[in-house]
Parts: structure tokens; C-alpha cells; sequence
């Protein structure tokens, strides 16, 4: 073989191993880009599962009540106000005083009023917010703390309690547009949805909102209504 032939062979050869390095590195960038593409997906996906499917935790103490709820919170003890705390809340619950034409504030102080019992058949029972015949609204317990309302839901749940005109239990508008208002803000505030508003008769069976639970469309209509109320303040 000739000297030209030879240096022809060698420049063939180096633009082989040329072309050889630059495909592998073109693969190696192809390679790198897939994998950065693909965690990308996995990140956004993990973020779009986390935003869609997994309730964020909220801390009780950081939740603040709105303005319009008068806070008398009662005095701490055994009966109304045993300053249990709250890690996590999961519902909501409606609870209906069963003492017609009472008021919020006489509510209130009928928990409040418990502190002073004494002996073996003392009665342990309060809720968070009180709901009274025209609107008002009273909390008695923070919401970072047990109420005594819903039985072995207590320790997980934020209890509303409200008045009624008669024995049938249904409430005035008044009192049903300020449950609506103060649930979906509750669930706004603890990232629940309205289903996660339950009754006392959920947990225990109980009658309990009597309305509620007797008439089975008048508690969707409520679950309808605070979906809506809670998709404007969203």
C-alpha cells in the first residue's frame, strides 16, 4: 500500500471514530434529556396527585374564626371545656340544641354553667359555635381544642350547634344561611369539601339535626348550598 493510500485509510478510520464519538454523544444527550423530561412528569405528577387527592394538614391553632362570630369562649373545666386539643380536623359536624325558641347566648351559658356541677351525675357537653334564631353566631370553645358534641368523633371534628323555633327542628333562613356561610368557610379554612359536613346522626344515629334527618332532601339541598358558597370563596 502506497503512502497515500495509507494516510487516505488513516483520515477514513479518524472520521469514523469522529462520527462514532459524536453519535454517542448525541445519544447520551438524547438519553439525559428523556430522563430530565420524565422526572419532570414525575414531579408534576406527584404535585397534581398531592393538589387533587391528599388533604393538607392544617393546624387548628392557625385557623381563625370570621368576623361576624362573636367569640365568648367559656371557662375552662371539666365538664364544657376540658382543653383537649385538636391535632387534625376531618368534619364538620350539625348538631341542633333541642330546646325550641332558645337563644345562642342562653346556650352558651347553659355550657358555661356546667363547671359548677359536682358528684357521679355530672353532664359533660358544649360545641364550638352556637348559631342562634337570627343569625348570630357564638363560639365557645377554640378550634383548637374538644367540644363535647359528637361522642368518639370529638377528637377530630368541629362542632355547630343550632337553634330553632319549634320541635320539628327545621331552622329560620337566618339561622340556615349563617350554617351554610360559616360551614363552607370552616371547610375553605381545614381544605374540606361540603360532603365532609356531617350530622350527629352520622356518628351516633341519633336524631340529631332532627330536620336534617328526617327529611333526607332538605340535608342534600344544605350539602348543595354550601358546595356553592364554598366555590365563591375558594
Amino acid at each position: 500500500m502506497s503512502r497515500e493510500d495509507e494516510e487516505r485509510s488513516l483520515r477514513r478510520e479518524l472520521r469514523r471514530i469522529e462520527r462514532k464519538k459524536q453519535e454517542r454523544v448525541r445519544q447520551l444527550l438524547m438519553s439525559g434529556l428523556l430522563c430530565g423530561c420524565a422526572l419532570i412528569v414525575a414531579a408534576a405528577g406527584i404535585v397534581l396527585y398531592k393538589t387533587i387527592f391528599v388533604k393538607k394538614k392544617v393546624n387548628p391553632a392557625d385557623v381563625a374564626v370570621p368576623e361576624y362570630v362573636e367569640v365568648n369562649l367559656l371557662t375552662p373545666n371539666p365538664y364544657s371545656r376540658p382543653e383537649i386539643p385538636i391535632e387534625e380536623v376531618n368534619n364538620i359536624v350539625v348538631h341542633y340544641v333541642a330546646n325550641p325558641c332558645s337563644t345562642a347566648r342562653e346556650n352558651r351559658n347553659y355550657f358555661e354553667s356546667l363547671k359548677d356541677q359536682s358528684g357521679t351525675d355530672a353532664t359533660s357537653v358544649s360545641s364550638h359555635f352556637v348559631i342562634g334564631l337570627e343569625g348570630e353566631v357564638v363560639q365557645c370553645i377554640p378550634l383548637s381544642e374538644v367540644a363535647y358534641a359528637s361522642n368518639d368523633r370529638n377528637s377530630d371534628t368541629i362542632s355547630i350547634e343550632c337553634c330553632h323555633p319549634d320541635t320539628t327542628g327545621k331552622f329560620y333562613d337566618s339561622t340556615y344561611q349563617t350554617l351554610v356561610n360559616l360551614s363552607a368557610y370552616l371547610c375553605r379554612e381545614f381544605d374540606l369539601e361540603a360532603e365532609d359536613v356531617i350530622r350527629h346522626y352520622d356518628v351516633t344515629g341519633k336524631a340529631c339535626p332532627k330536620y336534617f334527618v328526617d327529611y333526607e332532601d332538605e340535608w342534600k339541598k344544605f350539602h348543595e348550598d354550601v358546595d356553592e358558597a364554598l366555590q365563591v370563596i375558594k
